[in-house]
């Protein structure tokens, strides 16, 4: 051995040296040990060195990185809250609209204000009757004429019917006559009595063109009468559509209820585009024939249209009781009772990748405050749950496509699959992997270490040399 040492300090000279750590760096210090024990110690280190760059991937974080934030497992009664905002809006509306009437656009002359509160069978909306006057007089008048039309029809029909009566006695006559004569041949000479025949053919020729022309003189009568029928048909009933578009001016409530006006499109020449407002219509606007003016609400019933998460679904149920808080009335609170469930989604994949049901909320009283369009901010009662484990909602992560929770051990965090059965109110109910008492991590404390373990890793430790 003695000669070894003798051999290797003659090649490497007497200084040795060995690794000495100062703080965070490494430094070669004299140490007066022979160098095959040098190589030794530094592969030593060089594990060691590796071990502690690997226990930077392993889960368990060192409980005082970070100082993290942490709550704790309780066990106790729990009821459901799920909360959701809404939109108030009523269940009974009835549309003022403009009537159907022909002759072009219908000018207001008379228009409730919106808040205004009517009841069935008052007028909120009144249209210009000039057109639909003058209609009216234009319409009795062919109806009078038609009914002329009428008169003087069946009196010529009375006088045709006297000429026909007298034209055909006279053709009877005149065959009778010639009857008679025809008679008398055996007495004439033959001259004579072929005349009698040719004279009594002619008659009977006569009587049954006659008897022909009257039938046609019968219907022409009685269709002359027909039209001139359907003329007066055809008058009435305009001057009667025209008496009932007159009274169609006069637009009433169909319920009792509030008036909405709506915006008038027509004030922007048939121009309209996303976020522009339109004013109301006012009396002397136009309004095209059809065309939906406001509406009249009731307001005695409202309900709520709300929408909550494909979380909190499974837990919400029609019947169950909601508090509703208004944004225009803070200071109250207004009971209700969820009416519907939406059984799928209506949002588009490409709107709103966080799915959402709809909910329809019932009001269990009036108040006459509220007015549709009021902002709702909903708590929906679910079922109370007794002896449930919980913790804090911020505490359950995803971790590798499993929901675990970090757990504080001694002088370290880790993670613990739980089984996480809803949500309520920043609460998750557990309903296993978790006792009692136990502290969890509000923040992933594995992103929280990352950064640090990743600079230390990057820059290691150091090595100086102490000397040549």
């Amino acid at each position: 051995m003695n000669g070894n040492s003798e051999k290797y300090g003659s090649r490497e000279g007497t200084a040795s040296a060995v690794p000495k750590k100062h703080g965070k760096s490494w430094t070669l210090a004299p140490a007066g040990i022979r160098p095959r024990s040098v190589r030794t110690c530094t592969a030593a280190i060089l594990l060691g060195f590796a071990l502690s760059c690997s226990s930077c991937r392993v889960s368990t974080v060192g409980a005082s990185d970070g100082d993290l934030p942490s709550g704790a497992a309780e066990k106790g009664d729990v009821q459901l809250r799920f909360p959701t905002d809404g939109l108030l809006k009523a269940t009974l509306t009835r549309a003022v609209t403009a009537p159907a009437v022909a002759g072009g656009t219908l000018r207001i002359i008379r228009l409730a204000h919106t808040g205004s509160n009517v009841k069935k069978g008052d007028v909120v909306l009144e249209f210009d009757p000039s057109q639909q006057e003058y209609l009216m007089a234009q319409n009795r008048s062919d109806l009078a004429q038609a009914e002329q039309e009428i008169l003087k029809d069946k009196a010529d029909a009375e006088v045709q019917t006297a000429e026909d009566s007298t034209a055909l006695l006279k053709a009877k006559y005149a065959v009778r006559r010639a009857e008679l004569d025809v008679s008398k041949n055996e007495l004439l000479s033959e001259i004579d009595a072929k005349k009698n025949l040719l004279a009594l053919e002619e008659a009977r020729r006569a009587l049954a063109q006659l008897q022909s022309d009257i039938q046609s003189h019968s219907t022409s009568s009685q269709a002359a009468m027909a039209l001139s029928q359907e003329k007066h048909n055809k008058a009435r009933l305009a001057m009667q559509q025209a008496e009932e578009n007159i009274q169609n001016m006069k637009v009433k409530a169909a319920i009792d209820g509030m008036v909405v006006i709506h915006g008038n499109r027509n004030s922007t020449g048939g121009m309209f585009w996303g976020g522009m407002t339109l004013p109301e219509y006012h009396v002397g606007d136009q309004a095209n024939p059809g065309e939906v003016v406001g509406e009249v609400i009731d307001i005695s019933q409202m309900e709520i249209s709300a929408q909550v998460s494909e979380r909190d679904r499974p837990y919400v149920k029609s019947g169950q009781c909601v508090e509703v808080f208004m944004d225009a009335l803070p200071n109250d609170k207004f009971p209700g009772k969820v009416t519907n469930v939406a059984g799928s989604t209506g949002n588009d994949w490409f709107d709103d990748m966080q799915r959402k049901f709809d909910v329809t909320v019932r009001l269990d009283q009036s108040d006459p405050r509220l007015r549709p369009g009021f902002t709702s901010h909903l708590v929906i009662l679910g079922d109370q749950l007794s002896q449930v484990l919980t913790i804090p909602s911020e505490a359950v992560f995803d971790h590798s496509g499993k929901t675990v929770a970090y757990i504080r051990k001694i002088g370290s965090w880790q993670p613990q699959e739980v089984k996480v059965s809803a949500f309520t109110e920043g609460r998750a109910i557990v309903d296993s992997g978790l006792a009692p008492g136990a502290q969890v991590a509000l923040v992933d404390p594995e992103k929280r270490a990352a950064p640090k373990f990743k600079s230390q890793a990057a820059s290691g430790p150091t090595v100086s040399s102490g000397g040549n």
